[in-house]
């Protein structure tokens, strides 16, 4: 399904000062020094549920065995996919395989995002129960080799990427993480694939907030040009809703 139309491009047509008006207060001369948590360009905290707009046969459902629709896969891309053996990752105990970082933010479900230090933001998955460190400080994020890997974040105005208006998002890149599934159904991607997402909020009149995950995957292995989808949850007042289940490989 396509998303509605009144989403197309919002972020583009946000004006400067209503993006100014998100970014957090500068730190007052003399105090400590300002950290990530209090440098924030915008508030990415609570409780936030997946509404599925686009792809709703390969999100909500497991796809059937090489059906790689709109996914760039290369030859070998395909080959793996077409070997895709859901009872054999079973054995191996690799039942989270669709729910690495590359596709966790695809999975339907629930999210809590928190700060778990000045340094670093939690993403907390109910669907796979999974958890996610967006590190602001490179030195912490640690080796990586699990479904996660290693997140390093930056509010996206410290890097200029889409000039100087502050409040434009969050950047994170992602790398070191286990190889794993882009759909479900055994659409692959390789361990040395790298990840890049822009996380923005949107409020709107009626006091609904939005987080829009933009995401981008390239992966040489696998793909022949990057992957690029976009992920939309609406923010709760509360965790009402929230279920952690297990992965499951099917």
């Amino acid at each position: 399904m396509k998303r509605p139309h009144w989403r197309l491009g919002v972020l583009a047509l946000l004006p400067a000062a209503y993006l100014a008006a998100q970014a957090a207060p500068p730190a007052r001369a003399g105090g400590p020094p300002p950290t990530p948590k209090t440098r924030a360009t915008l508030d990415l905290t609570g409780y936030w549920v997946s509404v599925v707009t686009e792809d709703w046969l390969y999100r909500m459902v497991t796809p059937a065995k090489g059906d790689y629709t709109s996914v760039p896969l290369n030859a070998a891309g395909r080959r793996t996919a077409d070997a895709w053996d859901p009872a054999k990752d079973e054995g191996a105990g690799n039942q989270c395989k669709a729910y690495g970082a590359p596709a966790l933010m695809r999975v339907p479900g629930r999210i809590q995002i928190t700060w778990q230090d000045d340094n670093t933001l939690k993403v907390e998955t109910d669907a796979g129960t999974q958890t996610r460190l967006l590190h602001f400080d490179a030195a912490q994020a640690g080796r990586g080799g699990d479904w996660q890997g290693v997140s390093v974040a930056t509010w996206d105005v410290e890097e200029g990427a889409r000039g100087p208006v502050r409040g434009a998002g969050l950047k994170v890149t992602t790398t070191q993480f286990k190889a794993g599934y882009l759909r479900k159904n055994g659409v692959p991607y390789s361990a040395n694939a790298i990840l890049t997402e822009y996380y923005d909020r949107v409020n709107e009149g009626n006091g609904d907030s939005w987080l829009i995950v933009k995401t981008i995957v390239e992966d040489p292995a696998y793909l022949t040009v990057p992957f690029i989808t976009s992920t939309h949850f609406k923010k709760q007042v509360d965790s009402k809703g929230w279920n952690p289940t297990p992965c499951t490989a099917r």
